[in-house]
């Protein structure tokens, strides 16, 4: 075989070997959309939170964010959801936008309540607690530890 042959063929397994990973990281990375009912949130920030990011609760998918808008009246972020329509949660829900470790990517994290009524479609969670940010709390850290040397 000549030269050209081996290394046209050795790029052609590099490529199929790229194009099967990149199948494989698509199918195992949960990019699914969640088909349900839409509820709605209002954060004071939410920081790193995208469209498409997780709604989950314990841990486990249950959702996806749909839309996110600032609300002109409040100045608070307002982030629509779709939670799978197999799921009801109380009133008393809370929702706070949670990181999937200190690089990782933001989603929504649910806390069902205990009340005996349940959020209607299109209903609003009214507990919700915004993103952390890492910088404003790292500065606190720094600044603290400082500030107790003196």
């Amino acid at each position: 075989m000549s030269n050209r042959l081996i290394e046209t063929l050795a790029g052609a397994a590099v490529i199929a070997v790229a194009v099967v990973f990149a199948g494989y990281s698509y199918s195992r990375a949960g990019l699914d959309t969640v088909e349900g009912y839409e509820l709605k949130a209002s954060f004071n920030r939410i920081d790193g939170l995208v469209v498409g990011n997780d709604v989950r609760i314990s841990g486990v998918k249950v959702g996806s964010v749909t839309a996110q808008d600032l609300d002109p009246n409040t100045y608070m972020a307002v982030v629509k959801m779709s939670v799978r329509s197999d799921l009801t949660l109380p009133l008393d829900s809370s929702a706070k936008i949670a990181s999937d470790g200190l690089l990782g990517g933001k989603f929504v994290a649910l806390e069902p309540g205990g009340d005996i009524d349940m959020i209607e479609e299109g209903g609003e969670i009214e507990y919700t607690q915004g993103s952390v940010n890492l910088e404003d709390l790292i500065g606190q850290v720094i600044y603290s530890s400082t500030s107790s040397k003196e």
